[in-house]
Formats: C-alpha cells, structure tokens, sequence
C-alpha cells in the first residue's frame, strides 16, 4: 500500500473504469495517485506476487496472480499491491480494464509513509466487497496480518504465514517474504 495524492482531472467515474490511468485510484469521488513505493515493498511486493503465481500452478488451482490492477469496492476503484483471482473470475472478468469486484485475495504491502488506521480501512473496504482475504505486510515491523470476515491472524519474524481461505495450502515464511 502506498499513500495517495489527489490529482485534479475531470475525469469520469465511467471513464476511470473504462481506462483506468496508471498508477490511480479513485477515492471519495477523486483520481489519487498511488505514492510512497520504496524499493523494499516493490521487491517485497514482486516476491509475493510471483509466490501466489507459482503455488496456483504447482497446486493446480489455476486463476490468476496481479500486481497493481485495478478493482471496484462498494465505495471506491482500488489498485490492490497484489492480487488473485480464481479460475471461474478470470473466465468471467479477465478481459475488463476494472474487475467490478474486489479481488477474493489481496494484500497490501505497508510503506513507511502509510498511516496504519487508513490500512486497516482499506482492509476492512476490501472485506466489505467481496473479498474473502487480504494479507497486511509490514516490512518494517516484520509483521503479516492475514484478515477474512471473521479473523485476524498475526505472523512474525520466524512464522509462517498461510492462506485461510483462497489460494488454500499456501504459505511463506516471513522472514524469506521480508528478506
């Protein structure tokens, strides 16, 4: 996750999903630009991209891993760090510009410049519409927060973290995820 700045566009809520703009996010009726991304949470976010990536294939699960695509809350159009899409999404959604939906799994890597409570929001945003799981990774604080409807599970330095819900079976360690 990455703070946001309000760029100023007359831009179209319709047009946004149609064609959304590069590293945007449609917020509170306004295009922000996603900032804030630091080398360690791009890397952080490319390992656990490419992670989910490999596992949907090895497990035979099948969908689809992303980073930076755009998806619709119930409030607002969000550029996930990472996301997954299972197989029976991709064949309905995976040609849109905007998935009109959250992702069912999707995390957010926590830069230095985010303010915690809008983490968490954003989090619970994401529960409220559709997603069934969204991992919180603190680089820093070396700490994956894993969050469905009706759980928060804390991973530390030394833990592994697991899905719970999506994506079933896999799992990192924090420390190789945060290296």
């Amino acid at each position: 996750m990455v703070t946001a700045t309000i760029i100023s566009d007359n831009l179209a809520l319709e047009e946004f999903i149609a064609a959304p703009p590069d590293n945007m996010e449609w917020v509170d009726g306004k295009q922000v630009e996603k900032n804030g991304m630091t080398i360690k949470t791009g890397k952080i976010q490319l390992s656990l991209g490419e992670a989910w990536k490999n596992y949907k294939n090895s497990s035979g699960q099948g969908g689809e891993a992303y980073v930076e695509v755009p998806c619709r809350t119930n409030r607002q159009i969000r550029r996930p760090d990472v996301a997954y899409l299972t197989p029976e999404l991709v064949a309905q959604f995976g040609n849109l510009a905007t998935l009109p939906q959250s992702f069912p799994l999707v995390a957010e890597i926590v830069s230095p410049t985010d303010i915690a409570e809008d983490v968490f929001l954003k989090a619970q945003e994401y529960l409220e519409s559709s997603c069934q799981e969204v991992w919180l990774v603190f680089p820093e604080s070396h700490l994956v927060f894993v969050m469905t409807q009706n759980q928060i599970l804390t991973f530390r330095a030394g833990d592994t973290a697991s899905t719970q819900q999506i994506l079933i079976g896999f799992s990192i360690d924090v420390d190789r995820l945060l290296a």
